[in-house]
């Protein structure tokens, strides 16, 4: 009963810490009192965690505002530089990798293109290895400081096997590959710097819904369009909790029996038709543009034909009915999550997303309203992502990010002990459990 007693007791104060910090970062800068009012906890309680913090330097004032009738109020927040966050975005161009403070503020970054050696995983640990060297080196940020480091991957992540992460990429050649593993025995890390490995439509849903067009909204769809396409589905969301999930695998299903080889290898997935490489490579079909064009080039080039700058006629009608169809191939697919999850608001992002989404949302709009059911098109909202090219990167840092909180702002290291002198046990630091949908593009 003792060892029980003790053990809520450290579970409650981790809580209360952690209930703190949140509250501080997405909601702050706080008083005291406001954090009294937002979080439940008593005056005493916010008193000897808001100490507690600040004595371990994650807390510092953020100014002064007055109170009616009684002394200016201090203001607290996060400290940004108490710790930082590693984001990777292994994606299918190239593996970039950028550091941030805790704020996500960008301190460094670098890009290592994938255009030698494609998607062998050696060359793309190698890369990340590198790559975190560099970044930490230009911030000059001791590795001690380091609360962890985020990874999006394409493929499906297996979280079963005992020596950590397995990434199964079918799409990319990747067959169970023990990425967790290899990352930690060749990262120049220190033993305990946690690596967080996630599918990155996960890592861009998350980012959106903590600080782009998700926030404030319950039931999302994220949608990266990249050289494939994936989703992650978000259900009973919230910025810290609640969340409800289940997986499917929406770029490999089947929009045209009998359609276009995927790259999956199964015939007339929705990939097929809307990935960025499959849309190259039906418009090299045509002709137009140079055999060599990467899959950025020519997307660019088909836009420009099919929609010029100045607003004229297009120059290609060709290129103009090859948009068409790529926009009512993405609305049906996207009807198809409007009828299955019902959600409050559909988000676009990945680099094609970005690039050809201005274009293409108002078809893509009316022919998901074309094929969805009436009730639910009705009440959602289909959207352009707000984070930019670096989104799936910035969610990835949130992946340690998340399990910080949910430690009360202690890195792994620095657990404490339980009533057995063990280490307690870890809870998976997710702020909401998104559903990831088949995998991540470039």
């Amino acid at each position: 009963m003792a060892e029980q007693s003790r053990r809520t007791v450290r579970d409650l104060r981790r809580g209360n810490r952690a209930e703190v910090l949140q509250r501080l970062y997405f909601e702050g800068p706080l008083s005291r009192q406001e954090l009294g009012v937002t979080t439940g906890l008593s005056s005493g309680s916010i008193s000897n965690v808001v100490a507690e913090l600040a004595t371990e330097g994650l807390l510092e004032e953020a100014g002064i505002v007055d109170s009616e009738g009684g002394r200016p109020r201090t203001l607290l927040r996060v400290a940004p530089g108490s710790g930082y966050l590693i984001g990777i975005d292994v994606g299918e161009t190239r593996v970039r990798v950028e550091l941030f403070d805790l704020a996500l503020t960008e301190l460094a970054r670098t890009d290592r293109p994938l255009i030698h050696h494609g998607y062998d995983v050696g060359w793309v640990v190698a890369h990340i290895r590198d790559a975190v060297a560099d970044v930490l080196r230009e911030a000059d940020i001791e590795t001690d400081r380091l609360v962890g480091v985020g990874v999006g991957v394409p493929g499906i992540v297996d979280r079963s096997d005992p020596d950590g992460v397995v990434v199964h990429g079918q799409t990319v050649g990747w067959d169970a590959v023990p990425l967790e593993a290899m990352l930690r025995d060749c990262a120049e890390l220190p033993s305990d710097v946690p690596f967080f490995i996630d599918n990155g439509a996960k890592t861009l849903g998350q980012a959106e819904m903590w600080f782009g067009g998700g926030r404030g909204v319950s039931d999302a769809v994220v949608v990266l369009f990249g050289s494939g396409v994936s989703a992650c589905v978000v259900v009973d969301g919230t910025l810290y909790g609640g969340a409800q999930s289940r997986a499917i695998e929406w770029g490999h299903t089947t929009v045209r029996v009998g359609g276009r080889r995927c790259r999956c290898g199964s015939p007339g997935c929705l990939e097929a038709y809307v990935g960025a490489e499959a849309i190259r490579e039906r418009w090299l079909e045509t002709g137009r543009p140079p055999a060599s064009t990467d899959e950025e080039t020519a997307l660019a080039t088909l836009l420009a034909a099919a929609v010029p700058a100045e607003g004229g006629p297009p120059t290609d009608d060709a290129a103009a009915r090859l948009l068409d169809e790529t926009a009512e191939y993405l609305g049906a697919g996207i009807a198809d999550l409007v009828n299955l999850f019902r959600p409050e608001r559909i988000l676009i992002g990945g680099w094609a997303g970005l690039l050809l989404g201005p274009a293409l949302l108002p078809a893509v709009r009316r022919y998901a309203t074309q094929y969805a059911m009436r009730h639910p098109a009705e009440r959602v909202t289909i959207e352009l992502g707000r984070l930019g090219a670096d989104a799936v990167t910035r969610g990835a840092a949130t992946l340690p990010l998340a399990d910080f909180f949910a430690r009360g702002g202690r890195r792994r290291r620095q657990e404490e002990p339980d009533a057995a002198g063990g280490v307690a046990a870890k809870p998976d630091g997710r702020s909401w459990r998104p559903v990831v949908i088949d995998r991540r593009p470039g």
